[in-house]
């Protein structure tokens, strides 16, 4: 119970961090619960990222079993309300005032700049999160196929996550 205000504030920073989508939050998002207030591992962390990534609706609502882990069901309401909130307030107000700068000569180069901060926000989130699930050459195989066919096809990742689990079941055993 005594955690609800760091998990409440650490969670209301993040949400600020998700331009791109939440991948773009992961490497504070991991220094912040991991490193700084150790309400979990690297793994288990890993272990709830992806099981959010797996479940339907936003991939962030793992952040939910994070706040539950920590402080019981009202942690995970907390949590929950503290990212989604100033996010969603946040574009509200932004979306409105964008409607109003229509002709605003600085609108377009604003748009050209957050290209490239959500691409590279994104990209930082992708190594961050790999280096804690690719832990040996076996895993970095698989990750790398996985990668060479995405970018040679137009394939389903879906089918590919499937074949993944049964090499690593294999691999792993």
């Amino acid at each position: 119970m005594n955690q609800l205000l760091p998990l409440i504030s650490v969670f209301a920073y993040l949400s600020l961090l998700t331009v791109g989508g939440g991948m773009a939050a992961f490497p504070e998002l991991k220094t912040l619960t991991v490193d700084v207030h150790h309400w979990l591992t690297f793994p288990e962390l890993i272990h709830l990222y992806s099981i959010g990534q797996m479940a339907p609706g936003p991939n962030m609502m793992m952040i939910a079993a994070v706040g539950q882990w920590v402080a019981g069901p009202l942690g995970a309401i907390a949590v929950t309300l503290a990212f989604f909130l100033p996010t969603g307030l946040l574009t509200l107000f932004v979306g409105r005032l964008w409607v109003r700068l229509a002709d605003w000569p600085w609108r377009a180069s604003i748009q050209r700049g957050l290209a490239p901060v959500s691409i590279g926000l994104l990209l930082a989130g992708v190594i961050s999160i790999s280096k804690g699930a690719i832990t040996g050459w076996e895993a970095g195989a698989i990750g790398a196929g996985v990668l060479g066919i995405l970018l040679a096809t137009r394939m389903n990742p879906l089918p590919l996550i499937a074949m993944s689990a049964v090499v690593g079941a294999y691999v792993f055993r």
